[in-house]
């Protein structure tokens, strides 16, 4: 018997049968064709492999992924809380889509999208991971994103490229910490969002009470389009309030894996309250959009003014897509994720209500016409394929081994090959048009948040195009201001340690692992004390430096030792400075002599950047400025990041350079040299005051264990704003120096005996106490 006839007859076996186990093979067959059999399992079931084409009665592969028109395709985002279910409901969608062929659990570490060991052992989503399926005629771009403040970055620059997104809300929660600030990414980058209310079936889930918390945290119009049956432990279905149907999942087997549901009109007969409830909901969501979409409004008026029953769902479909695409309000459905029920109508109302590439905004794009133009939004680096590069295209198409042209880092590479994505599995195409996200193999040089262009030449007629568009062309700026894509904003890391590797012969390795893993993670910084000479890590959290430390071990082999976690202060003066420095060098022959005189004085701003604030004064020539304009700059940058107290980066401080005089020939650097010397000569004679990151808290927790809490927080210089109730527990808002929360997830579990949750995100920097100041003082120069 060959392998071919055997292969054939196995796969009619697996489809009659299901599932082959290795004991009924060893019934079946003789030793020798035990062997082979078990050889040809592996090639019929490769381990979670979705690039094979499927066999009859299989899940879907991705070369089967359908390619429609720009109207069909759909880019989005599923955004939460901490444990709001996004993963889940990521899973589900995959599930009914076709495209896993069981259930994945995040409790047992077997879904698709968080494939990362970290992840699957914490049970958190670390990373964000895309997923292309086709759902009802329509291709999504599916993202699922982290929940934890350590990881917010990933939401920032996934929300850059995603044409919409999904929110998840905890139905017993409501609207919390995180949930707030992803509302707010959202917002920044004009994303429209539906609203997902999971976990109905949970203990203490409430419809009413989540929605009013959208209605009043988010400040924004719900659109109720589903009304729940049951909640909590009642929970069976919903009813669609645009169509007036219940709809009941109905198992048909014992696995209730919610892929059978039935959906009935709502009649006087099988259900009058509900059907009375339903109604007066459909006349409240008609009033609320016609409030908001004049041609809606126009439509009831005229026709269905006298009965709001008679106006059909396809009439009111399209102004709900509307006002959703016009950010005006959000469509608000409920279902429960883990227990299989309300994920299809959710995908239908992504399909139905989010937008389109085409629909979305984006004017500058006319520049390039049907030119390549895409944005790079995130770097991973494979072991064998070396970078991948996700790509949203917004212009044009891409190829595989083809070359393109870099506007940020003006450099030209090329496209080894093209990748569709799919979690951690990837499969070859030949192309991928406008509106779709790809991943990119071979670009060596490219970062999170560069443009890509299919030519130099394709990025000078673009800038042309802009510059008559505008009325003129500014040369100087000409890669830079008309045809960059917006970036991301990296904020700046709150915590930091030293790291080491085991010996000297390791150093090269933890060198490479850490160039790879900035590069994947822009808010992850490293650089070298210049006291000690020690390399620091720096990270957005404690968790998110454990899981970095954790990675370099896993991923790269190097055995690592850090040092204990310190807070990253700033510093900032209370009063102004005035100082001169002369820097004289001989260099060969050539002689570098530059004499600067400036002043730094505070200087208040809304933003806690360390960004400076440079003027000059009208004494200065401008043939000068123009010529060592950006070695002055560069010098005062360089003074910003070490302050005169404890070497942390200066903020809030604005200097002034009085006069600048110059030996002909003396270079950019010594100018550069001479005024970073200054700054730090003229910061030293000012008074100095040492800024500490503030944090925003919520702390949820139930009555019981309340007042322990309170007096826990007031220990750590903690400020109450409010309390506020939320079902059976209390949330504690409020304010604390981030000094004080290390370690606090340990302290607040044994205080609530496990029940209470925390959440942190960065406020600002506040001046510290001069008691405080002192003590920091005395620490760190070993004298407490």
């Amino acid at each position: 018997m060959n392998r071919t006839m055997m292969l054939t007859k196995l796969k009619k076996f697996i489809v009659n049968q299901q599932k082959v186990t290795s004991l009924h093979i060893n019934h079946i067959c003789s030793c020798r064709t035990r062997v082979i059999l078990k050889e040809l399992i592996s090639q019929v079931f490769p381990a979670r492999n979705y690039s094979s084409l499927p066999v009859e009665n299989d899940v879907k592969s991705l070369r089967s992924i359908i390619n429609p028109p720009m109207s069909k395709i759909r880019n989005i985002g599923i955004m939460a809380h901490i444990d709001a279910g996004k993963t889940t409901t990521t899973e589900r969608i995959l599930y009914y889509a076709g495209y896993i062929r069981s259930l994945g659990d995040v409790d047992d570490g077997d879904t698709v999208t968080d494939f990362m060991a970290q992840e699957r052992e914490r049970g958190i989503t670390i990373q964000s991971a895309a997923v292309t399926f086709d759902w009802k005629g329509y291709r999504v771009n599916l993202i699922d994103t982290p929940g934890h403040v350590d990881f917010t970055l990933e939401v920032e620059r996934c929300l850059r490229v995603l044409d919409g997104a999904v929110a998840v809300f905890d139905a017993s929660a409501g609207v919390e910490a995180q949930t707030l600030t992803v509302w707010r990414q959202a917002d920044k980058h004009q994303v429209p969002r539906i609203c997902f209310l999971n976990k109905m079936d949970k203990t203490g889930a409430s419809f009413n009470y989540a929605i009013d918390s959208i209605r009043e945290k988010l400040k924004t119009k719900p659109l109720l389009l589903q009304l729940p049956i049951g909640e909590a432990k009642t929970f069976k279905g919903l009813v669609d309030v645009v169509t007036m149907e219940k709809v009941i999942w109905k198992p048909l087997s014992n696995s209730d894996d919610g892929k059978h549901f039935v959906r009935e009109p709502l009649t006087e007969l099988n259900d009058p309250e509900l059907l009375k409830e339903a109604k007066e909901a459909r006349n409240a969501l008609i009033e609320q959009v016609a409030d908001l979409d004049d041609e809606f409004a126009d439509l009831v008026l005229g026709e269905f003014i006298e009965n709001f029953d008679l106006l059909p769902a396809e009439k009111l479909h399209p102004a709900i897509r509307r006002v959703t695409m016009a950010q005006r309000a959000v469509p608000v459905l409920c279902g429960s994720a883990l227990k299989n029920k309300g994920v299809q109508p959710l995908l239908d109302a992504v399909t139905m209500y989010l937008p389109s590439p085409d629909e979305r905004n984006n004017e500058f794009l006319q520049c390039y016409k049907d030119d390549l133009c895409a944005l790079a939004f995130k770097v991973l680096h494979d072991k064998q394929r070396g970078p991948l590069v996700f790509m949203r295209i917004y212009s044009g198409s891409m190829k595989p081994q083809s070359a393109v042209h870099n506007i940020n880092r003006n450099c030209t590479e090329r496209i080894s090959r093209l990748l569709l994505p799919f979690a951690d599995q990837h499969i070859e195409i030949p192309s991928l048009r406008a509106g779709n996200i790809a991943l990119a193999v071979g670009l060596k040089q490219t970062s999170t948040g560069d443009t890509i262009v299919s030519s130099k030449a394709s990025a000078l007629a673009a800038a042309r195009r802009a510059g008559r568009n505008e009325g003129k062309i500014h040369r100087k700026n000409i890669e830079t201001d008309s045809l960059l894509l917006a970036g991301v904003e990296i904020p700046e890391p709150v915590f930091f340690c030293t790291i080491e590797p085991p010996s000297v012969a390791k150093q090269p390795e933890l060198d490479r692992a850490l160039n790879c893993l900035q590069r994947e993670d822009p808010s992850l910084k490293v650089r070298l004390d210049p006291d000690s000479g020690q390399m620091i890590l720096c990270g957005m959290g404690e968790l998110h430096i454990e899981i970095i430390n954790d990675r370099i071990k896993r991923e790269y082999g190097v055995e690592t030792f850090l040092g204990p976690l310190q807070i990253a202060y700033r510093e900032t003066i209370l009063n102004s400075g005035r100082a001169t420095d002369t820097l004289d060098r001989t260099i060969g022959e050539k002689r570098h002599l530059v004499t600067v005189e400036l002043e730094v004085r505070p200087c208040a701003r809304e933003k806690f950047e360390v960004i400076p604030v440079v003027e000059y004064a009208e004494n200065i020539r401008k043939e000068l400025l123009q010529e060592f304009q950006e070695a002055i700059e560069n010098g005062i940058h360089s003074a910003y990041l070490q302050g005169p107290l404890l070497g942390f980066p200066i903020q809030d401080v604005a200097v002034t350079l009085c006069s600048l005089t110059l030996h002909p020939g003396t270079s950019t650097t010594m100018v550069s040299a001479c005024v970073s010397r200054c700054v730090q000569k003229a910061l030293k004679k000012t008074d100095k005051q040492i800024l500490e990151p503030l944090m925003n808290l919520e702390v949820t927790v139930t009555g019981d264990y309340l007042s322990s809490v309170l007096a826990d927080l007031a220990q750590r210089r903690g400020s109450i704003q409010e309390i506020q109730s939320r079902q059976e527990n209390k949330v504690v808002i409020g304010s604390v120096p981030l000094a004080e929360m290390m370690g606090y997830s340990t302290v607040l579990r044994t205080l609530s005996s496990g029940t209470a949750t925390f959440a942190l995100e960065l406020s600002n920097y506040q001046a510290m106490n001069l008691q405080d100041q002192n003590a920091l003082l005395n620490r760190r120069s070993g004298l407490a």
